[in-house]
């Protein structure tokens, strides 16, 4: 088995990267964020909230990413006149231990002279973080998150199912593991319901999946793209019961929301629907959002399975890509770190491409890079949102 060993932390987790974190606080801070963390290709990652607006759901998840375990220090970029409370923002990363500066635009000087203070102030916490030293961590102290982006009639035949195989596995040795999304677990909520840790969870699963059913049917629009169709896939049922495999075997132990981080080891569902009336959109316009509420609740890396094909990684966590169709992973396989297809051809089964996986999380885990990470991918995409505190159910006890 694969020794583990993470950069430690003050409130007790365990970090199996360590990064300085780039963030600007609204769009108009942006271009000047991007042009400081450039030039530090992997030692630096680029994420940031746009709206000129406040919103706490954005200001939770930035305060979250800002002390995930994965970052050893954080520079904030502000353009100075913004609703970003970035006050706040700076205080929980101070209160944390990491290295924390905020640079303001409209008082540093601009755009040259801020990107050439914030280069100088990278350049040193990176070269600090580089020496760090890492402890040995244990599997028990993971969290791994999973999704499934770009989806055909593949996905729910060979990825999303032996997925599936290695969180039973990751979950049995004590990790967390985070599935989502409810909007694409419609019609496998009685399913859930019966695999919760208790009857009043399985209430709230739910309910969970009535309030995405609600949301969708209000927006007029249901979480089936084009490519679903064109892949194979004919309803959201069948899309879900795709994506509901994903979540394996295991007793659903409770239900979080973004931002929420799973106090023990377990399975877990993510409800990423915002609560209340339908005010922003959609839930997540984009795979990379669903990544980046489970990096705020804590996720170390994130197993994406995908059956058109997707290329996109991720800020601050790791992308192990799963390829469901085979066909696809023929055309895409420098983008893809396993091949699932070959549950379909025969070539090997689900158990195997289910340890597999598992392993390949462990490698990831402890240092290996995946291939979206050798590929300088860093997705991130933060919008609006509102949702309500978990209810006493929702957690086990």
């Amino acid at each position: 088995m694969t020794a583990l060993a993470g950069y430690p932390r003050s409130d007790g987790r365990k970090g199996i990267r360590n990064l300085v974190a780039v963030a600007y606080l609204v769009e108009c801070a942006h271009h000047v964020a991007r042009a400081i963390a450039t030039p530090f290709d992997d030692s630096a990652h680029l994420i940031g909230f746009p709206g000129c607006f406040p919103n706490d759901y954005a200001q939770r998840i930035m305060q979250q990413l800002g002390t995930h375990p994965n970052v050893g220090a954080v520079l904030l970029v502000s353009l100075g006149c913004e609703s970003f409370d970035r006050f706040a923002l700076e205080q929980t990363i101070a209160a944390s231990g990491r290295p924390v500066e905020t640079l303001v635009i409209q008082h540093q000087g601009g755009t040259r002279a801020t990107i050439e203070a914030g280069r100088k102030w990278v350049e040193e916490r990176a070269r600090e973080l580089a020496g760090a030293e890492r402890v040995p961590m244990e599997i028990s102290e993971l969290v791994v998150g999973t999704i499934c982006g770009g989806s055909d009639g593949t996905s729910g035949l060979s990825g999303n199912p032996a997925v599936g195989r290695a969180f039973d596995t990751l979950v049995s040795e004590g990790a967390a593991c985070i599935f989502e999304e409810t909007g694409e677990l419609i019609g496998c909520e009685d399913i859930m319901a019966a695999r919760a840790a208790t009857p009043a969870l399985g209430d709230e699963l739910r309910a969970s999946v009535a309030k995405a059913a609600r949301y969708y049917a209000t927006l007029g629009y249901g979480s089936f793209a084009a490519g679903n169709a064109t892949g194979g896939l004919t309803t959201i049922e069948e899309k879900s019961m795709g994506a509901y495999a994903k979540s394996g075997a295991s007793p659903i132990s409770g239900l979080i929301k973004p931002g929420d981080i799973p106090p023990r080891g377990g399975l877990y569902l993510m409800d990423v629907v915002p609560d209340g009336e339908v005010r922003f959109g959609f839930p997540n316009i984009a795979d990379n959002a669903e990544i980046v509420e489970m990096m705020a609740s804590g996720a170390h890396l994130t197993l994406f399975v995908t059956g058109r094909g997707s290329v996109v990684g991720s800020a601050l966590a790791p992308v192990i890509k799963i390829a469901a169709n085979p066909k696809m992973y023929e055309r895409l396989s420098d983008d893809m770190d396993i091949n699932a297809g070959r549950i379909l051809t025969g070539e090997a089964t689900l158990d195997e491409v289910g340890r597999e996986i598992h392993d390949l999380t462990l490698r990831v885990a402890g240092g290996e890079p995946t291939r979206s990470e050798a590929l300088g991918h860093k997705e991130f995409i933060l919008t609006y949102k509102s949702f309500e505190p978990l209810g006493p159910s929702c957690l086990p006890a």
